[in-house]
């Protein structure tokens, strides 16, 4: 994940803080030579990084921090408010146009994801209740035009295209299509280059003169460090963007773009690809980056996808079983299909303070879990409703119905009596309510 290493050095660096009762100036200044370096290895522009550790330093040698009980503390806080300033303060969102629909002008390098965060984007306001329309203005790329159309359709979004004409006159003649239809967002996507050049820009230019978007977002692949930076900035000066959707911050990537876009452009971050499924979009909020980077974790994030994705219905219905003690097999795969909407288990547990950095080198088998869902689907409608039939024979069975042994049809049976048990316990302790909406975890991690 993105800002692993990062997180790792900051950490070391604020260790050693700690582990002094009282700070003096050379203290801090060797903490922050250490968080200099760090930020520089992550990929942050130099320049970012200079200002970034000179800000906190200037902060944290103040006679409040020194006298402070906890230094330390202090010293963590004041980078963790200035790594907060750094990415934008506070969230951005897209703007929302006053009359008729919301023009958004989606540009950037080729290869950078555009046209599938277009509908990305687009899924994710149609989810809020908006309707987007994704307009084919790539008229270049093969099969730029068709990929619209396939990710649009599996977003469930319309695509309006002319085919390999003028991606001006796509563009405005779209603009009208919305508003005849009552479209309330639409999402232009623009040729892009291999690199900037003066071709590219001048379309966009044209563009842009002709529609006058309201936004102009620019999407830039986190992973190609210093670049992006670089991107950003070229295109900021030749077309004026609005805000930035960083990609690829799920991948191998040090995240240096984060930090450093919005501070050398001053737009914001508005949107981050997480991964590569059309619902593997987030917001962009900077304390909560900040937060996690710095191992706090994200809970507020895990949370809102907990909402987002789980089944409200489903857990009140756990949570009646719950109170007479019951739940079966077919409440597990329930439980564990549930969970897994939300992502992978290292993603869900990095978002709780302290347990992000522990997992660094923590290798999670979530095919662990794909086994044991496996082995439910190969019991009878019976046996997973009453799993003490399941005798000797059985087992052999459901075992030979999964591909697995019968050692582990023995253990899933176990770790579900355990739960079983330990939810008796808990109910018994009037611990009821509290289980019902955390059943889904506890099962998971049992």
């Amino acid at each position: 994940m993105a800002f692993e290493g990062l997180s790792d050095r900051l950490e070391s660096a604020f260790k050693r803080l700690r582990s002094k009762g009282s700070l003096n100036e050379n203290d801090v200044k060797e903490a922050m030579r250490e968080v200099r370096l760090a930020l520089l290895e992550a990929d942050v522009n130099y320049k970012v990084a200079k200002d970034f550790t000179n800000k906190v330093t200037e902060r944290a040698i103040g006679a409040q921090v020194m006298e402070s009980l906890t230094p330390a503390q202090m010293v963590v806080k004041i980078v963790n408010e200035e790594l907060t300033a750094l990415m934008g303060g506070t969230g951005s969102r897209l703007a929302s146009a006053a009359h008729g629909p919301t023009i958004v002008m989606m540009c950037g390098l080729q290869g950078s994801g555009k046209t599938t965060h277009c509908a990305k984007i687009a899924r994710k306001l149609k989810g809020e209740g908006h309707r987007p329309l994704l307009v084919a203005c790539d008229v270049y790329r093969p099969a730029a035009i068709k990929q619209l159309q396939v990710v649009g359709e599996q977003v469930d979004v319309p695509v309006f295209e002319m085919g390999q004409i003028d991606p001006v006159e796509i563009a405005e003649n779209a603009v009208r299509h919305a508003k005849d239809h009552g479209y309330d967002y639409v999402f232009i996507d623009t040729a892009g280059r291999l690199h900037i050049d003066e071709a590219l820009m001048q379309e966009l230019q044209n563009i842009k003169s002709k529609i006058h978007p309201h936004e102009i977002l620019l999407v830039v692949d986190a992973m190609t460090g210093q670049d992006a930076v670089t991107v950003a900035t070229g295109f900021n000066d030749a077309l004026g963007i609005d805000g930035l959707v960083l990609t690829k911050l799920d991948g191998d990537t040090r995240g240096g773009a984060a930090l450093s876009a919005r501070a050398v452009t001053g737009k914001p971050i508005k949107f981050v690809g997480t991964g590569e499924k059309l619902d593997a979009l987030d917001y962009f909020y900077p304390d909560r980056m900040a937060s996690r980077i710095l191992g706090m974790g994200d809970v507020l994030s895990l949370i809102e996808k907990a909402e987002m994705t789980l089944d409200e219905k489903k857990a009140e219905e756990l949570e009646k079983k719950l109170r007479k003690s019951k739940f079966d097999l077919n409440d597990l795969l329930d439980q564990l299909q549930q969970v897994r909407k939300l992502g992978s288990m290292k993603d869900i547990l990095s978002m709780l303070p302290g347990v992000g950095n522990k997992l660094r080198d923590v290798d999670i088998d979530e095919r662990q879990f794909d086994r044991v869902q496996a082995i439910i689907r190969s019991m009878t409608p019976q046996e997973r409703a009453k799993p003490e039939i399941i005798n000797p024979s059985r087992k052999r069975r459901i075992a030979a119905g999964c591909g697995m042994q019968v050692e582990d049809v023995n253990k899933l049976l176990a770790q579900h009596r355990q739960m079983l048990k330990m939810f008796k316990q808990l109910n018994s302790k009037g611990a009821r309510r509290r289980m019902g909406r955390m059943g889904g975890f506890n099962a998971f991690g049992s």
